[in-house]
């Protein structure tokens, strides 16, 4: 005989094997994007445009997966209408994946810098820049997905932090090809694709520490979007 009591146990045991799943899922998708982002920036660096050809083409998976994983939380949020943490959960899960989404934009964006470059001939700068910059924020993905998998706070603070961080090293980097352009102006053309690869790794930077936001969110029940680092390692220990 199923007793009420067993029934509502099997109930919440398989609502909780669709949260860890669509949570698998984002953790997927992540490890998908931060490979895209690190092959993005090493065709550029190294002159493959074969392997920026497959970041390109590997954009269409990572915008399918997003799609599937959108429509599973939508689904439970119609069918279990969670609340509490669980709510918080699959709204993070939601929003994470939008961002993944734009920094898988971002990669092919840098990918079709780097095959228009290959054709053109390389960047004055050697893009010491912007392997510095795209290999930082790189580990800020991988940081990022790391603080959700773990529901780490410290990490996802770090995360922030890495990414005033980030913006300052993307100003200097922009000034030094400037320079390069001034100089000589025959390179106009290949510094500026290179700013603009620069520009999307700086994208990567905000999309990744979006997601270190929604685990804090996720933990705290916190909503620390838009506030000064400062500020918010405040309100956390207000909290």
């Amino acid at each position: 005989m199923v007793t009420h009591d067993s029934n509502t146990q099997h109930i919440s045991a398989q609502f909780d094997h669709e949260l860890e799943e669509i949570k698998a899922r984002m953790l997927e998708m992540g490890g998908m994007v931060e490979q895209q982002v690190s092959s993005a920036v090493h065709s550029l660096v190294e002159k493959d445009p074969d392997q920026a050809e497959r970041v390109v083409s590997r954009d269409h998976d990572v915008n399918m997966l997003e799609v599937e994983i959108d429509d599973d939380c939508s689904r439970i949020l119609a069918r279990r209408q969670p609340t509490a943490s669980d709510l918080r959960l699959v709204l993070a899960i939601s929003k994470a994946i939008s961002d993944l989404e734009r920094i898988g934009d971002e990669a092919a964006k840098i990918a079709r810098q780097s095959i228009t470059l290959c054709e053109e001939g390389a960047s004055p700068s050697g893009y010491v820049e912007l392997r510095h910059i795209g290999n930082h924020v790189a580990g800020m993905v991988h940081d990022a997905l790391d603080a959700f998998a773990r529901l780490d706070v410290d990490m996802a603070i770090q995360v922030a932090k890495e990414d005033s961080q980030v913006d300052k090293e993307y100003g200097s980097a922009m000034r030094s090809l400037m320079t390069y352009m001034v100089e000589d102006p025959r390179v106009i053309g290949s510094v500026l694709k290179e700013m603009w690869a620069l520009r999307a790794l700086e994208r990567v930077g905000d999309h990744a520490c979006n997601i270190a936001e929604y685990v804090i969110y996720l933990v705290k029940g916190l909503d620390v979007r838009h506030l000064e680092i400062s500020d918010l390692i405040a309100q956390l220990e207000e909290k």
